[in-house]
């Protein structure tokens, strides 16, 4: 089952994703930021259950005009089954239905899995840009 992410599954997803290879956990994914996140962008932002238990999660949004996806992570013991597939299908679908058409996604550079299931999904590993971030805080820049 797949069904919209509230603030009642934080610590379930925190969890998963604590356990999730190739995915960084950081200030901007506290409590008050993921409030903050899904209040900004209702609808977009999906988990799944199978066997009373929570198995897999995507975060999305959008800035008005890109879409962006985050966190998309399904247990190892439940993959193969198309839940990553139809979590992100959830996610673009939700986007496109506010008329956002393009979607961006951030993969570490060491994180191999993660490269190969988009690039298998059709997604397109971008060379012709390159990111820069800056954290107000101060904080590590990972």
């Amino acid at each position: 089952m797949i069904r919209e992410m509230t603030m009642e599954d934080y610590d379930s997803v925190m969890s998963l994703l604590a356990r999730a290879e190739g995915v960084a956990i950081r200030e901007a994914d506290s409590r008050d930021a993921t409030e903050r996140y899904l209040a900004r962008n209702p609808g977009f932002s999906f988990v799944s259950e199978a066997d009373g238990q929570l198995v897999g999660c995507i975060m999305g949004g959008h800035d008005g005009r890109r879409g962006y996806l985050q966190h998309l992570f399904v247990r190892p013991s439940f993959r193969r089954r198309g839940i990553g597939t139809q979590l992100v299908s959830r996610c673009v679908d939700a986007l496109a239905d506010e008329g956002i058409l393009k979607s961006h996604l951030f993969v570490k550079h060491t994180n191999e899995s993660g490269r190969e299931y988009w690039s298998s999904a059709g997604w397109s590993q971008r060379s012709d840009i390159v990111m820069f971030s800056h954290i107000h805080s101060g904080g590590a820049n990972v």
